[in-house]
């Protein structure tokens, strides 16, 4: 685990395996997208609400999107299937509050011998709050209160910024990550500095 949560001076880069599969996490609005967008270039970037408007763009507009959910939601677990089953590098959008999904992440790609990596935005409600604002697009109360609740269960069980450890200082992967290589987690500023990741055979 990398804490880089209250560093003025992270890295501008994260190094990772070539073959790595990376969940980009946090709160509906704290800057997932953004952050995968940056990163891109080094890996494709597997978001669902990429298949959330392809649905869109072929229904009629006067459908309601919960109708097509159950479609828009296979489309994207298969792109992220047939993206996992390559052994090119790929980043992946989720909120990080449900365990199962990322348990079932790590199990898919250990069983085609790769790694399962998570970067945790810790933004804070407000920030994310915020953030959908910004972009004028909005997660449901009742969604965005589930996954809170979700996040804040996860941080509570992980170390404090600078908690028992220097900000910085690589601890072994907590308990509730356990199948993961590995966590590093941003906040609202480190978010900004981590320019980019990159994909190759660490020494």
């Amino acid at each position: 685990m990398v804490d880089l949560r209250g560093r003025a001076d992270p890295p501008a880069v994260l190094a990772y395996p070539a073959d790595a599969v990376v969940v980009v996490s946090g709160l509906p609005g704290s800057g997932k997208s953004t952050v995968m967008e940056r990163w891109s270039k080094a890996a494709p970037a597997i978001d669902p609400r990429a298949a959330h408007l392809a649905c869109e763009a072929v229904m009629p507009a006067w459908l309601p999107y919960g109708v097509y959910r159950p479609w828009a939601r296979l489309r994207h677990f298969r792109w992220l299937c047939r993206q996992m089953r390559r052994t090119s590098p790929v980043l992946v959008h989720d909120c990080g509050s449900r365990a199962w999904l990322r348990r079932w992440l790590a199990r898919y790609a250990e069983r085609r011998g790769r790694e399962l990596h998570v970067v945790l935005l810790d933004v804070g409600a407000d920030e994310a709050l915020a953030g959908q604002e910004a972009r004028a697009r909005w997660a449901s109360p009742r969604v965005f209160a589930r996954h809170r609740r979700g996040l804040d269960r996860l941080l509570r069980a992980l170390p404090g910024p600078g908690a028992a450890h220097p900000a910085g200082v690589v601890v072994p992967v907590p308990r509730p990550l356990a199948e993961t290589a590995s966590i590093v987690l941003l906040d609202r500023i480190s978010r900004e500095h981590v320019a980019a990741a990159t994909f190759g055979r660490l020494p």
